[in-house]
């Protein structure tokens, strides 16, 4: 029987793949905002202690922790005639455009605690209406496509707008916003890209289309204990160390570079941000470009293991350039190393996501992409958030006064020179961990062939006898032993320390 599908007719050419890939550009480009400007705008525009400003984001990631396991298991569990993960991906286009103006909205007020309190509510009401958009959007590829490399090729596409989205989020900005302190030009960068970010989301909704499932029987009580239950997925474990150490290291690199043109650089009026960003954003759109075909022919492995010795020797380069008057051109040269590293592992990770569900179905016997893809956006928001709030943390440490920097006077240089070694070490030391565990990473097309096999199999579809070796496959693979696989009850937590115990 064929199965019902929601939205357009499936296609799989560069066209559904670039009309798939749209929404990206607000995941992409959003975080590149908040991450290089948010900081900024609160310290500078308002005279907000960083260490306070940077709170906002990490305690965001409270809420994030409500939201994000409840939003997939919504999704899992609903029935729409757009498809559940459509229909959301519709209301949260809409919601996430709406909040993120009104974060850059400036209040008639100089209260540092009335100022904290409204983009804190703005912050977590942003963050909610991203959770509508994104954790559905995580979880389509796999209700689209079962084929490993056509997924990877989607994937591809994806991360070349994320891209896209970083590049548009780290250069325009910079092109409007002259003057730091300057609240208007916020706003006005906030106005176009809310109006990008929703045409993109809305393009990915009218282009992308879905196989309609019988919706998961749980409750939203429920929500929590199974969004737990994802992490006992080996492979989902070390991928969302993968995703964190990858995106935190870039996370670091775009919230301290304002701040290290300024202060270390003195270069924030020369144009140097705007050549610091746009090289290492054209050079991660090449290299999205060489990696895609490098990654279809080899492993969503591979491409991390050559990505981030490439990131990291950019990274530490930087170590010996970071004063004022050091070469310019061998700066960006080095972060066109960053660049390209970057490529090849976000790449990675964003293809590697769309493979974890298939992992957690052979685990649990459910098909839940809603609630893995919850987890794993809430990983995605945690690592942005924790950066933030690091940053903030940081900068107070190294002696940052927002005062000093609300009046237009640069820092001590005890201070650059603190600014300096933040932004080289802390992506250098991620860097390494994100090598370590994509080493170790256990799944590429070999065994995740292996994976659906034994799916198709346990669903009485395929009559073949799995051998010694798939099995060892799918124990290293999920972490289970192989007559433990497809347990509903693996599904849940407390079920299984009763057993276990």
């Amino acid at each position: 029987m064929d199965e019902k599908i929601a939205g357009i007719k499936p296609g799989y050419g560069l066209g559904r793949q670039m009309m798939y890939g749209m929404a990206e550009f607000f995941n992409g480009g959003a975080f590149v905002i908040i991450g290089t400007y948010f900081t900024v705008f609160l310290s500078n525009a308002f005279g907000m202690p960083t260490a306070l400003a940077g709170s906002i984001p990490l305690v965001g990631k409270i809420w994030d922790a409500i939201t994000d396991p409840i939003m997939g298991n919504i999704t899992d569990r609903t029935r729409s005639k757009f498809g559940p993960k459509r229909f959301f991906m519709l209301i949260g286009a809409i919601l996430s455009a709406i909040t993120f103006v009104l974060l850059w909205t400036a209040l008639p007020t100089k209260n540092m605690t009335a100022l904290y309190i409204y983009y804190l509510f703005m912050f977590c009401l942003f963050s909610t209406g991203f959770t509508v958009l994104v954790v559905p959007y995580n979880g389509l590829l796999p209700d689209m496509m079962d084929d490993y490399k056509l997924r990877s090729k989607f994937s591809n596409v994806r991360m070349i707008w994320s891209t896209l989205g970083s590049m548009a989020a780290g250069i325009v900005p910079t092109l409007c916003i002259k003057e730091t302190n300057n609240k208007m030009q916020y706003f006005e960068v906030a106005i176009l890209f809310g109006a990008l970010f929703f045409i993109t989301s809305m393009v990915t909704f009218l282009g992308t289309w879905e196989k309609q499932k019988e919706p998961v029987k749980s409750s939203t009580k429920d929500a929590f204990e199974q969004a737990i239950s994802v992490y006992k997925n080996r492979s989902f474990r070390l991928f969302i160390g993968i995703y964190l150490s990858g995106q935190c290291a870039t996370d670091f690199v775009s919230g301290m570079a304002v701040y290290y043109v300024t202060e270390v650089l003195n270069g924030y009026q020369n144009n140097y941000f705007v050549y610091l960003m746009g090289v290492l954003l054209i050079t991660q759109l090449i290299g999205m470009l060489i990696w895609g075909p490098v990654m279809a022919r080899t492993s969503k492995r591979t491409t991390i293991l050559i990505g981030a010795p490439i990131r990291l020797v950019g990274t530490l380069g930087l170590l010996f350039f970071s004063y004022e008057g050091a070469s310019i051109i061998i700066i960006l040269i080095l972060t066109g190393l960053i660049g390209i590293g970057n490529a090849a592992t976000l790449t990675s990770i964003f293809a590697i996501m769309a493979d974890m569900a298939d992992v957690d179905l052979l685990i649990t016997s459910i098909s839940r992409p809603g609630t893995v893809s919850g987890m794993a956006t809430f990983a995605r928001k945690v690592s942005a958030g924790l950066s933030v709030g690091v940053i903030g943390i940081l900068l107070g440490v190294a002696g940052y006064d927002s005062n000093l920097a609300n009046a237009g006077i640069r820092q001590a240089a005890s201070t650059a020179k603190g600014i300096g070694l933040i932004y080289v070490i802390a992506p250098a030391v991620l860097i390494v961990v994100l090598l370590l565990l994509g080493y170790v990473f256990p799944l590429s097309a070999k065994e995740f062939a292996v994976i659906k096999t034994e799916i198709l199999r346990r669903k009485g579809e395929d009559k073949s006898i799995v051998t010694e070796e798939e099995k060892r496959i799918c124990e290293k693979v999920t972490g289970f032993k192989f007559d433990k696989l497809w347990n509903i009850d693996n599904a849940k937590v407390f079920v299984n320390k009763k057993v276990n115990g």
